[in-house]
């Protein structure tokens, strides 16, 4: 009975260690996907949406919109108490065409929510493209979030880069662990995803073969 507890417990260590080793190669690799800079600065869409959560995503959407990148502004799971009027400095020449174009969403909580908020209200507004505007650790689990909730939609990335975030994160704990939490929250979001397409696709066929 030793013996066989014995290899159990050896048995879980060796599955528990290539766990670990593989979720540490997997946050390299989460690492990689991070963007370093801007892409497709000159690209316009439909709408600048931007997720909020942390600091400059509003002040760069408000800037790109005023820009003329796209004619619309949407910021995703902004809290009740912000009035609009006020992300709009008061000496800004084309203050009120600017505020007219903005709007926002006060129902998402988290990334999830805010894809489907976003999806929500690219419907209701016919919205084909979007730069996306949130910050770049953030990024590759938005992206994959909101291009789930948006298949048929373009969706251009537009990080911004938050002082206090190093790129060489392996240097830094502060962000070395933010990193660790967004790749874990990645993974769960990437198997969630997958499930829920795998369950579409299931009902799908077997809708189709009771209509057949």
């Amino acid at each position: 009975m030793t013996i066989v507890r014995s290899k159990a417990l050896r048995a879980s260590i060796v599955i528990a260690s290539l766990l670990v080793f593989g979720w540490g190669i997997g946050l390299v690799s989460y690492a990689q996907l991070v963007p370093a800079s801007l892409g497709e600065k000159e690209v316009q869409t439909d709408a600048i949406v931007v997720l909020t959560g942390g600091s400059g995503r509003i002040d760069e959407g408000v800037r790109l919109l005023a820009q003329g990148r796209a004619d619309q502004l949407f910021i995703s799971g902004m809290d009740p108490a912000v009035n609009i009027s006020n992300l709009i400095a008061s000496d800004e020449p084309n203050r009120g065409a600017l505020l007219e174009k903005i709007s926002g969403g006060s129902e998402a909580e988290d990334t999830p929510g805010n894809a489907v908020e976003t999806a929500k209200w690219s419907r209701a507004n016919n919205v084909k493209s979007i730069r996306l505007v949130t910050a770049a650790y953030h990024m590759p689990r938005a992206l994959s979030e909101l291009r789930h909730a948006m298949p048929d939609s373009e969706i251009i990335a537009h990080p911004v880069f938050p002082e206090q975030v190093k790129a060489d994160w392996w240097r830094y704990p502060g962000t070395a662990s933010l990193l660790a939490r967004e790749y874990t929250k990645y993974l769960f979001s990437t198997l969630r995803n997958r499930l829920t397409v795998s369950d579409n696709t299931r009902h799908g066929n077997t809708t189709q073969a009771m209509n057949a």
